[in-house]
């Protein structure tokens, strides 16, 4: 069984994505984004989308990680997994 596997482009934007919103979210928490006005009402702008995204990402991820039958080599599997990774340390972080 020496079959190659290739991510589709759909898992590699979704992992992406995924930790783009991570790190967003992770220094919205930690830093004090209203220091500056711009960037409280860019944080302010974007804080909603990245809270949705940020649910809805790991659901959408395990489809395309069953889509693609499993394979363990799926960045669709890391991706969720970072989510789930982001919403425990936000939880966490309070």
């Amino acid at each position: 069984m020496n079959t190659s596997f290739r991510n589709s482009r759909e898992s590699k934007v979704l992992f992406l994505v995924s930790i783009t919103i991570a790190i967003f979210r992770l220094l919205g928490s930690v830093l004090n984004v209203y220091y500056f006005a711009f960037t409280g009402a860019v944080f302010e702008l974007l804080n909603l989308p990245s809270l949705a995204l940020l649910f809805c990402l790991p659901l959408y991820s395990l489809y395309v990680f069953w889509k693609e039958r499993f394979n363990p080599r799926s960045l669709a599997l890391y991706s969720a997994l970072v989510s789930m990774a982001t919403i425990v340390l936000l939880i966490a972080l309070g």
